[in-house]
């Protein structure tokens, strides 16, 4: 039986949902951190695929996260 795997961007963006619980972080100061909209961000949660390493870079800078922090967050 093969297991389907999770994508690197689904993988990445629910890491970077995570740390918004953990933080009490709003949608808004979230949306602020990726500089999108909160619309965007709902959409995210249905769609990852188009979360840019600009995004992330962004998110990064903001939280002083690093990619292999928030990979292994």
């Amino acid at each position: 039986m093969k297991t389907k795997t999770i994508p690197l961007h689904r993988k990445i963006w629910l890491k970077m949902r995570l740390w918004q619980q953990l933080n009490d972080a709003s949608d808004e100061t979230f949306a602020r951190y990726l500089n999108l909209s909160v619309r965007t961000l709902r959409e995210y949660d249905n769609d990852s695929s188009n979360l840019s390493l600009e995004r992330l870079e962004n998110f990064m800078s903001c939280t002083d996260l690093t990619l292999d922090q928030l990979i292994n967050f």
